[in-house]
């Protein structure tokens, strides 16, 4: 693999997660981030309170995608094999606290209006 291209992204994620699940996660991606922005248009403000909630609920979500990651490709913490792997994992740890901080903002603005 010579070049790193979109293609070849969209290939690998495709054989770590299987066709079916990656593209679910790109549709539950978009779909989150049109209500988010959706969201913010409407209200044109950002509340504090429900933006504590969702900073709370940050190392949930980084967590959970580290334990997703690691059942979906069954590997354990002992195939961790070097600095890339752990910098990976952290990665993956801080994408899944960004998009729970996301998804609980949205969900709340979107379930219960005031506040």
């Amino acid at each position: 693999m010579k070049d790193l291209t979109f293609g070849t992204l969209i290939a690998v994620f495709e054989e770590i997660f299987g066709r079916g699940l990656f593209w679910a996660m790109v549709a539950v991606a978009v779909v989150t981030t049109l209500a988010y922005l959706y969201v913010l248009v409407r209200d044109r403000s950002m509340s504090m309170r429900k933006f504590l909630w969702a900073q709370l609920s940050m190392p949930l979500g980084a967590v959970a995608a580290v334990l997703f990651v690691q059942a979906v490709t069954h590997s354990s913490f002992r195939d961790i094999g070097g600095p890339v792997d752990v910098i990976v994992l952290l990665g993956i740890a801080a994408m899944g606290a960004v998009g729970i901080a996301i998804l609980v903002y949205t969900l709340q603005s979107l379930l219960r209006r005031g506040s």
